[in-house]
């Protein structure tokens, strides 16, 4: 395994997730009001369906209004006995009943579509984001908590904004209308009826600080469920080769009981803001009765009207506790989107330069780097060397010594702390990354492959190659004959991870597709680590004509791999111990000369 990988593993395997949260590492909310006002910022470009969906609402409302007025004019008329009214005031609630109907069809169907519009633009700025971060944030947060945000917190978003929207519209227009008429119709009735609403704006206060917190916390929890998920289905052989899995099924149980009893909190406190919203609203009913009775018979007002304040009262009343409602779900809302605007706000990849690499020989040089995964920690030490054109030069050493380091920070996967890398003389900080990593092909120890045909596989590093340079290159790596034998040839489809290929063949075909590439540098880190020695014979013979006027970086345990290298460069600690050929570092009898009789005389060091 490289050294930096190993000196990460320990941030995400398992049972990482149960670790941070023992660590007290948890997620702070930050500023609710300020994630809100940002989640708002993505119905900027939909302001037409918005626009549609807040006119739906208006007449909606507007219609809900006038019912109870025409109502009071139907029951003030039965009581005069002017019944030849009534016709007329009931054809008017007819249409007004239609009309509701119809747009409440329209708000629910552009509410769907305006939250699916929105959330699709958020899923694609965060994948945008996700894919532009740098590897080091990759390395050091779990996957499984990453995907999560992607996922359950966007999925989250979706709904909310799918069932609350049009809502929370309609109830504060509601709330407004109504009282307009309660005013317009028994001014200190109104009055005394809205006493509530101090009522409810205090209990809204309480719970709300509460339903936050949990809200937040059951987010956090799911994403270190999901991390602690996708740690033991990626390390399942692990797991089960040091019979791990009870372990694992308690480190599980662990989260998902703090989940559970945060899930139960969140959702008592969310749905008692409904009762307590009943409580007041009943509250108001006796308001009304108690007292417009009185104004009744005091021949301020008629029985029409107060039978339409009752009607208004649960009008008010109702928005009101569904506002309640919804503030606990855009709570949740929220807690999903701060973690989500998290991600978005991390430092993307610098990928500062302009200078193309047309023309590149493709000479590198280190002058003096210094670098650490940590501060206080270097891994390399004033480091220098010079690679020229063409040369093939491998690098060896302990593991930890800083051989993968190398190549990390020359594909710039990382910075460095201090120091220049220099390819033909120039600054890699001064190409562009796309440029620096088009003409740099890359085989890692650990292979991936994508859940595509063996064609799109090999065909990922130059997408506009042809099928005869792609045979080509699958020729010169050794790999076109296994790749006529599956079932359907080149269009055969790889499962996740290359999950039914050996590691030997998914390895061959990383290396045809780095191959396919035709770069001006080409890195192999443990290439050749997961094939048998005859296979592995076959593909440094092909490497001779591939390599030829390539600068090539090898990186090996194996030293049968590298003994025909221009240069072997050892590495100790960080810093370059001796280099030279195999015959020269072999006569020197040093540190190359132990690691060589320990692999092949089997020498104690």
């Amino acid at each position: 395994m490289s050294e930096n990988n190993s000196a990460q593993m320990n941030n995400y395997r398992l049972p990482g997730a149960r670790i941070r949260r023992q660590r007290g590492e948890t997620e702070k909310p930050e500023n609710g009001r300020k994630t809100m006002i940002r989640l708002f910022k993505y119905f900027g470009d939909e302001k037409l369906i918005f626009s549609g969906l807040f006119a739906a609402v208006s007449v909606v409302v507007v219609c809900s209004v006038a019912v109870p007025r025409f109502q009071s004019s139907a029951i003030d008329a039965i009581a005069a006995g002017e019944f030849s009214q009534l016709p007329k005031i009931l054809m008017y609630m007819m249409a007004i009943y239609l009309i509701s109907c119809i747009c409440t069809f329209l708000q629910n169907m552009l509410s769907a579509g305006l939250s699916q519009r929105i959330v699709q633009r958020m899923r694609n700025d965060l994948f945008d984001k996700i894919i532009n971060l740098p590897i080091k944030y990759i390395d050091n947060h779990p996957h499984g908590d990453i995907m999560s945000r992607m996922t359950n917190d966007v999925e989250n978003i979706s709904q909310i904004i799918s069932q609350s929207i049009g809502p929370m519209a309609s109830g504060i227009l509601m709330i407004v209308g109504t009282v307009v008429m309660m005013l317009n119709l028994c001014p200190r009735l109104a009055v005394l009826s809205c006493i509530t609403v101090i009522m409810t704006v205090g209990i809204t206060k309480l719970l709300s600080k509460l339903m936050r917190k949990f809200y937040l916390k059951r987010q956090q929890l799911l994403g270190e469920l999901n991390a602690e998920v996708e740690e033991m289905i990626t390390g399942y052989k692990t797991v089960t080769a040091y019979n791990y899995g009870e372990q694992a099924a308690k480190d599980f149980a662990e989260t998902s009981d703090d989940l559970t009893a945060t899930g139960i909190l969140a959702e008592i406190i969310g749905s008692s803001m409904g009762p307590c919203m009943n409580v007041i609203n009943n509250a108001s009913f006796v308001i009304i009765a108690a007292f417009g009775g009185y104004f009744a018979i005091k021949g301020y007002i008629s029985i029409g009207i107060i039978s339409a304040f009752i009607v208004y009262a649960k009008q008010f009343g109702r928005p009101v506790d569904e506002l309640a409602q919804i503030y606990g779900q855009i709570q949740s809302a929220v807690a999903g989107a701060e973690r989500v605007f998290e991600i978005m706000d991390e430092e993307s990849e610098d990928k500062r330069g302009s200078l193309d690499m047309d023309n590149a020989k493709g000479i590198i040089e280190f002058r003096n780097v210094n670098f650490s995964y940590y501060e206080g920690k270097p891994i390399l030490k004033n480091f220098s060397l010079k690679v020229s054109a063409g040369q093939k030069v491998a690098l060896v050493g302990a593991t930890g010594s800083g051989k993968t380091t190398v190549v990390n920070l020359l594909m710039r996967f990382y910075d460095i702390d201090s120091g220049e890398i220099l390819i033909d003389g120039v600054n890699i900080k001064d190409i562009r990354l796309d440029e620096l990593r088009k003409n740099t092909a890359i085989v890692l120890q650990d292979t991936v492959l994508f859940s595509d045909t063996v064609r799109n596989n090999l065909k990922y590093s130059r997408s506009d190659a042809s099928d005869e340079e792609m045979i080509r290159a699958a020729k010169i790596s050794n790999c076109h004959n296994m790749i006529t034998y599956m079932p359907h040839g080149y269009d055969t489809v790889i499962s996740r991870s290359g999950q039914n290929l050996s590691q030997g063949q998914c390895q061959l075909l990383s290396i045809g597709r780095a191959f396919l590439a035709s770069p001006k540098i080409l890195i192999l880190d443990e290439a050749t680590s997961s094939v048998d020695t005859r296979t592995e014979k076959n593909i440094q013979d092909a490497m001779v004509s591939i390599m030829k006027d390539r600068t090539s970086l090898i990186i090996a345990h194996r030293l049968s791999t590298i003994q025909d290298a221009d240069i072997i460069v050892v590495l100790h600690n960080g810093r370059i111990s001796e280099m030279g050929s195999h015959k020269e570092l072999l006569a020197k009898k040093e540190r190359y000369y132990d690691l060589y009789m320990t692999q092949f005389s089997g020498k104690a060091t």
